[in-house]
């Protein structure tokens, strides 16, 4: 199609490939929803670019199709789960669902969650819950690869492990959402794909030289993405790539100690109720004190304004549900084969 296709249209697309391919309605929505919010906040290697892997997993076994996560442990304030490799975006929202009711009763509840499937996008799920007046920490990684080499060091032990929050103030969300890593691996292949090269030294290669050259992930042995801080103050990342391991695989009981499954996601999240602090109005007094003081900064030479995290998302988000998402051009050729094959009609 030549007009860019509207939110509605992706997210219907997403489904009906999920349903043929043997999701249920509810799973399917979830999945498609969360891809498409990826989309609209401009996370385009972390939207509907992740669909045609996904599917390919149904197909081959590798993500549970029906189902509930085990519950490990249940506290009023502490639950972790066993996902049984079910949709991550499908779980996280449910988990999200249950922190925040917890959470409206108990000022904090935190979930975590082993051996969940890949759970895309992080800003995607974090509006719903600032839009309940509530604030949320959410962090992952995947225990079954490593592309990320600690400071200091030249082979591979994590994933980008990114972090991400959310917290009301008295207009827009602040949301953030990093890596623990330079850039993330959806970047790194589609700019090796593309021929292209980083815009700095933001790899290594595998005797442990700086590059800019993605390749030098593809390499046998590969070379490993530097941790958050580069070459000069990587052990910043490295230290937040420890926290995020602790946090996922060590709360959730299991981690890189235990044998590999495949492509997924451990996970940690954390909703806060100011109501049960501080209150509600000092909270937002505070998180508005601040924003507005970061905006009223000065910019510097190269800068039309400071900009809080989010902004600029949320503002995309909102230009593309008026008039439409502007995929990356890559994604839907990558889908049309699916659409073929499972009887969709395609976009």
């Amino acid at each position: 199609m030549s007009a860019r296709p509207s939110a509605a249209q992706l997210t219907a697309f997403a489904t009906a490939l999920l349903a043929r391919a043997g999701l249920d309605a509810e799973k399917s929505a979830a999945v498609a929803e969360i891809l498409v919010e990826g989309d609209l906040l401009g996370h385009t290697t972390h939207g509907l670019a992740l669909l045609p892997a996904y599917l390919a997993d149904i197909e081959k076994g590798a993500m549970t199709k029906s189902g509930e996560p085990r519950v490990v442990a249940d506290f009023p304030a502490a639950v972790t789960w066993d996902a049984q490799r079910l949709p991550g975006p499908w779980v996280v929202r449910r988990a999200l669902d249950l922190a925040m009711a917890r959470a409206q009763q108990n000022g904090i509840c935190t979930v975590a969650i082993r051996r969940s499937h890949h759970i895309a996008c992080l800003a995607a799920y974090l509006q719903r819950v600032t839009e309940q007046g509530l604030m949320v920490l959410l962090t992952c990684s995947d225990p079954n690869v490593c592309s990320v080499a600690p400071f200091g060091g030249r082979r591979e032990v994590f994933t980008p492990n990114p972090l991400a929050a959310a917290w009301p103030t008295a207009g827009d969300p602040v949301i953030l959402d990093v890596s623990m890593s330079i850039t993330t691996n959806g970047l790194t292949k589609r700019l090796h794909t593309e021929g292209k090269k980083f815009p700095g030294a933001w790899a290594l290669t595998a005797a442990g030289e700086p590059t800019t050259d993605p390749a030098a992930l593809s390499t046998n042995p590969p070379g490993t993405l530097l941790p958050l801080g580069g070459v000069d103050h990587g052990h910043k990342g490295y230290a937040f790539a420890l926290l995020v391991e602790a946090l996922t695989g060590g709360l959730a009981g299991h981690g890189r100690a235990d044998p590999k499954e495949g492509w997924g996601a451990t996970v940690f999240l954390q909703v806060m109720n100011p109501a049960c602090f501080g209150g509600v109005e000092e909270f937002r007094r505070q998180t508005e004190h601040i924003a507005t003081t970061c905006r009223a900064t000065p910019p510097r030479p190269g800068f039309d304004r400071v900009r809080l995290p989010g902004e600029r998302g949320l503002a995309r988000r909102a230009e593309q549900l008026a008039h439409g998402v502007a995929l990356h051009p890559s994604i839907l050729p990558a889908l049309a084969p699916w659409a073929a094959k499972l009887g969709v009609a395609r976009l």
